[in-house]
C-alpha cells in the first residue's frame, strides 16, 4: 500500500496548496518601455494552464548572485511582473508582494487565478511578482521524467531507493547548484527587488508556503515591511510536511460531519465515511483494480489502473476546497460500489493541473535544508490516508540532494508589532486555523480571521477581496469590519452528480 500511495501522492506533494511572465512576448505595438525605479519593463500577458483569464502586465528580468559568496559567479535572472495600480497617483514606494505557495509555485503563473481577489488592492497599490528562484521563469529546478515531463519520482519504481536516485539525478541534470535555494535565498532576492525598485517599505501577502517567505522577511528586514497578509499560515516553527497526514484526516472528520448532519447525505451514503474510504483503500492496495474512465479534456474512453493511492491522492487534494471536499462522499461511495470511473477521471485531471505548476527541485532544495533533517517519525500517522509514504520519500530524497543551510534561528517564532491580517479556512487540510493562531500569539498588532466552511486559500471568498483592500490601504488589522464574512456559509455535501438536495 505505501507503494501505491507514492505514485499518486507523487503528484501531489507540493501543494500544502498558476506561465511566468510566460505570457505572449510584446509585439511591435507594444514594445513602450515603462520604469519603475531601476528596472525597465516592457508589456506582457500573464497566462494560466486551465484558465482562460489573462492578465496585463509589465514584465522584466533583474540578476542576482546565486552563491552570495561569489557575486561574480553564477546569475540567477528573476523573472519580474509589475502590474501598476490602476488609479492614477498612486503611491510608488510601497507596492505589495505576493508570494506564491508550494514550496515550487511560481507567483507570475499563480497570479491569473487570483487577480480578481486584489482588486480593491490595485486601485491605489502596484502589485509586483517576482518568480522565486527555481521556479516560473527564474531558472525553474524542475526534475523530468524519461519523457521529458515534470516529474517528482521514478513512476516504475517506488522504493524509496529508486526515490534517491531519482533526486540524485535530477540534480546532476541541473544548470544549478541547488543549495541556493532556499528560503533564506529567496528573501535575500526580494530585498534586491525592492531595492532596485526604489521603495522604502513593501507590502507582503503570501499564502500557504509563501506565508513562510513572509515571516522570514518580515523577521530579517522589519523596517522594510509595512504590513503583511498571510493565507493558510505556516508558523515558523512548523517542520514542513510533518502533520500532512494527521492535518488531513481531522479536516476529513469536520468535513464528514457536514454529510453526517445532512439528513439526506446521511440517508445516501451512511454515517461512517471514514471507515468506507479506510475499507476502499485496504481493498484497492490488495488488488488494484483496470476501470474504464473518460478522459477528461477529450471524452475518449480509456482504461487505466485505480489503487489505493488514487484514492489517497483524490481524498486530499479535493479536500483543498469546500466544493471538492463536498464531492467526496459521492465519489467514494461510488468507488466503494465498485464503479470507478468518475473516480479515475478526477484523479487524471487533478494530475494534469498539478503537473507543471510546482518545480521538485526547488522543493527539495527548501524542505531538505530546512525540514528534512528535524522530521520525526510519529505512529500516529500509521491510520492516516496518506500514512508516512510522503515523509519517507522526502527523506529518501533529501538524503541524496545537495543540501543548503538555514539560518540559526529559522524556526523561531516571528515576534512583531508589523500591521499583520492572518486568514484561515475553518476546514482547511494542511495549515488549519490552529496554526494562524500559534503565530498570532506573538504579534502584537495581528488579528487572525477564520472563515467558516472554506479550506485552503481564502483570498477570493466572498468579502475578501475588499477586506484585503482596506487592510492594505489602512494597515489596521485590529480596527477592520470583518461583519461581511458572518454570511459564508457552508457547501451542502453533493448527493448525486447533478449536485445537492434542494
Amino acid at each position: 500500500m505505501e507503494h501505491q500511495l507514492r505514485r499518486t501522492l507523487a503528484t501531489t506533494l507540493g501543494a500544502l496548496a498558476l506561465a511566468g511572465c510566460n505570457g505572449a512576448a510584446p509585439g511591435p505595438d507594444q514594445q513602450a518601455v515603462r520604469h519603475y525605479g531601476e528596472l525597465a519593463f516592457t508589456p506582457c500577458t500573464l497566462t494560466a494552464p486551465y484558465l482562460t483569464t489573462n492578465v496585463e502586465a509589465q514584465c522584466t528580468t533583474y540578476e542576482v548572485a546565486e552563491d552570495p559568496a561569489r557575486p561574480e559567479g553564477r546569475k540567477v535572472a528573476l523573472n519580474i511582473a509589475w502590474l501598476p495600480a490602476t488609479n492614477e497617483g498612486a503611491a510608488t514606494d510601497d507596492p505589495v508582494f505576493f508570494l506564491a505557495g508550494g514550496p515550487g509555485q511560481s507567483a507570475a503563473q499563480v497570479w491569473p487565478a487570483i487577480d480578481g481577489a486584489f482588486r480593491e488592492v490595485r486601485k491605489s497599490r502596484h502589485i509586483v511578482l517576482v518568480d522565486q528562484r527555481g521556479t516560473g521563469r527564474s531558472n525553474p529546478l524542475a526534475c523530468k521524467d524519461t519523457e521529458g515531463r515534470n516529474a517528482y519520482s521514478d513512476p516504475d519504481d517506488l522504493s524509496e531507493a529508486a526515490a534517491a536516485a531519482f533526486a540524485r539525478d535530477c540534480a546532476a541534470s541541473l544548470k544549478a547548484d541547488p543549495r541556493f535555494y532556499t528560503t533564506t535565498d529567496a528573501v535575500r532576492d526580494l530585498d534586491s527587488v525592492r531595492k532596485a525598485l526604489g521603495a522604502a517599505k513593501i507590502n507582503l501577502v503570501g499564502g500557504s508556503y509563501g506565508t513562510r517567505v513572509a515571516q522570514q522577511y518580515a523577521m530579517r528586514h522589519p523596517d522594510s515591511t509595512r504590513a503583511v497578509v498571510i493565507d493558510g499560515v505556516v508558523p515558523n516553527e512548523l517542520v514542513l510536511g510533518s502533520e500532512h497526514a494527521r492535518n488531513l484526516d481531522a479536516a476529513l472528520a469536520l468535513q464528514f460531519q457536514r454529510c453526517q448532519a445532512n439528513d439526506t447525505c446521511k440517508g445516501r451514503f451512511g454515517d461512517d465515511l471514514r471507515g468506507q474510504l479506510r475499507t476502499l483503500m485496504t481493498r484497492l492496495a490488495a488488488a488494484p483494480v483496470n476501470t474504464e474512465y473518460r478522459d477528461p479534456s477529450t471524452g475518449e474512453l480509456l482504461t487505466g489502473e485505480v489503487n489505493a493511492g488514487t484514492v489517497a491522492g483524490i481524498t486530499r487534494m479535493y479536500s483543498y476546497y469546500p466544493q471538492g471536499a463536498a464531492l467526496l462522499p459521492l465519489v467514494l461511495n461510488e468507488a466503494q460500489q465498485g464503479r470507478y470511473g468518475s473516480l479515475m477521471s478526477l484523479s487524471k485531471l487533478l494530475e494534469a493541473q498539478v503537473g507543471d505548476q510546482f518545480m521538485h527541485g526547488m522543493q527539495l532544495s527548501v524542505i531538505c535544508a530546512e525540514d528534512a533533517d528535524l522530521f520525526k517519525t510519529d505512529p500516529a500517522d500509521g491510520d492516516t490516508v496518506l500514512g508516512s509514504a510522503m515523509g519517507d520519500t522526502l527523506k529518501a530524497q533529501c538524503a541524496a540532494w545537495p543540501t543548503g543551510k538555514r539560518p540559526a534561528d529559522f524556526h523561531t517564532a516571528w515576534t512583531s508589532d508589523i500591521p499583520t491580517l492572518l486568514t484561515s479556512g475553518e476546514l482547511d487540510p494542511v495549515t488549519p486555523p490552529r496554526y494562524g493562531e500559534q503565530v498570532l500569539r506573538t504579534l502584537s498588532n495581528g488579528r487572525h480571521l477564520v472563515l467558516k466552511g472554506q479550506g485552503h486559500g481564502t483570498f477570493a471568498v466572498g468579502c475578501m477581496p475588499k477586506l484585503l483592500g482596506r487592510f492594505l490601504e489602512t494597515a489596521d488589522a485590529k480596527g477592520l469590519d470583518a461583519k461581511c464574512l458572518d454570511s459564508l456559509d457552508y457547501v451542502p455535501p453533493f448527493t448525486s452528480f447533478n449536485g445537492w438536495e434542494p
